[in-house]
């Protein structure tokens, strides 16, 4: 697939940190996206167009997907839903548990999330799928439908897509 050129240089900006968190990960940094205004303007705009009018709230996963997250409900003109790791919320109404690169965790999504409430995960990157299978299953605890997924990347060789299915992604590596 073809990309822009203000998605090239979106993906451009993106560095690698190889043993981080820890040895043997290729840690993803989209700080340096984030920081040029135009570049992020450009991924925000790309994760929307394809679910555009049909999401009613957008949930963003801990920690960076909040970040995105919260651009894409705010360009969509609609709410953000903070998917947060476990212990993080004062009222957690369910949580869900799953396995990811490097160990297991939790998170865990208030009740905001209604009976019908059509929901677009946005997240920063599509590893091993644990995270977004995980943020799927909580959102259908809660009620909620996923009309779609979107992540700025997904890390090809970890098989993230077998484990999630239709994913919308922006770069990949």
């Amino acid at each position: 697939m073809t990309i822009s050129p203000e998605l090239a240089h979106a993906e451009s900006l993106i560095r690698t940190i190889p043993d981080y968190p820890e040895p043997g990960v290729l840690f993803r940094d989209i700080t340096p996206l984030l920081a040029n205004a135009a570049a992020l303007r450009s991924c925000i705009d790309a994760i929307v167009e394809p679910f555009a009018g049909q999401f009613d709230v957008v949930a963003g996963i801990e920690a960076r997907g909040f970040i995105l997250a919260g651009a894409v409900a705010i360009d969509a003109g609609v709410g953000l839903i903070p998917i947060r790791k476990a212990g993080k919320l004062p009222r957690p109404a369910a949580s869900v548990s799953y396995a990811l690169e490097y160990g297991t965790a939790t998170i865990e999504a208030h009740d905001d999330i209604t009976e019908g409430m059509r929901v677009l995960l946005v997240d920063d990157v599509l590893a091993t799928g644990g995270t977004l299978q995980a943020a799927h299953e909580l959102v259908a605890t809660l009620g909620g439908v996923v009309v779609g997924t979107s992540v700025l990347m997904e890390l090809d060789a970890l098989g993230g897509r077998e484990i999630v299915g239709d994913v919308h992604t922006l770069f990949h590596a």
